[in-house]
């Protein structure tokens, strides 16, 4: 078995911290007759994996860092209608459990979002670790799991003449993280 594929078969230990710069953690729901895309920033991020194997991901970021394409939708997202920034500031993640198959990454946890938690399962895969030039090691996560907005409290929606509603209620949440051994 090759290093890259021993690699691959656990978790690299040690305590690993988002690079802002290079990650993203955003959201992808159906609106209309297409997808409509935000995303958070900053948010912070923090892998840790203990010698046993043991791991836990956590990451959070506050409501008033979505971003998108319009500053209207913007508030929009903030107000009660959505995220209600003012009483549920905060948005958060804290794994449960996370498996790996090869590079298969498999991560169950509880989303905190508007004062309400429930379960996520998180599905995506993890980069073998590398140098960079500077000398720290480096990985990612590529990671996305659907859950249903209502769920949260998160239940606007805005009927079309058809009947049908303009937003779906399915959300899938997405991250690319690329984590420096701290």
């Amino acid at each position: 078995m090759t290093t890259i594929e021993q690699n691959r078969q656990t978790l690299p230990t040690g305590t690993w911290q988002v690079d802002p710069v290079h990650s993203q953690v955003g959201f992808e729901i159906e609106y209309l007759v297409g997808t409509f895309r935000g995303t958070f920033s900053p948010f912070d991020a923090t892998l840790t994996v203990d010698e046993d194997g043991s791991a836990t991901l956590r990451g959070s970021t506050r409501v008033e860092s979505v971003k998108v394409q319009d500053e209207n939708l913007t508030v929009h997202l903030q107000s009660p209608d959505f995220f209600d920034a003012e009483r549920a500031p905060e948005l958060g993640f804290a794994s449960s459990e996370i498996r790996l198959a090869g590079d298969a990454l498999t991560i169950e946890g509880e989303l905190s979002l508007k004062n309400a938690k429930r379960p996520v399962e998180l599905r995506g895969t993890l980069g073998a670790p590398v140098v960079d030039p500077w000398g720290n090691e480096r990985i990612s996560l590529t990671l996305a799991g659907t859950i249903d907005r209502t769920a949260f409290g998160l239940d606007w929606n805005n009927p079309l003449p058809s009947g049908e509603p303009a937003l779906a209620n399915d959300v899938t949440l997405t991250a690319e993280l690329f984590l420096v051994k701290a």
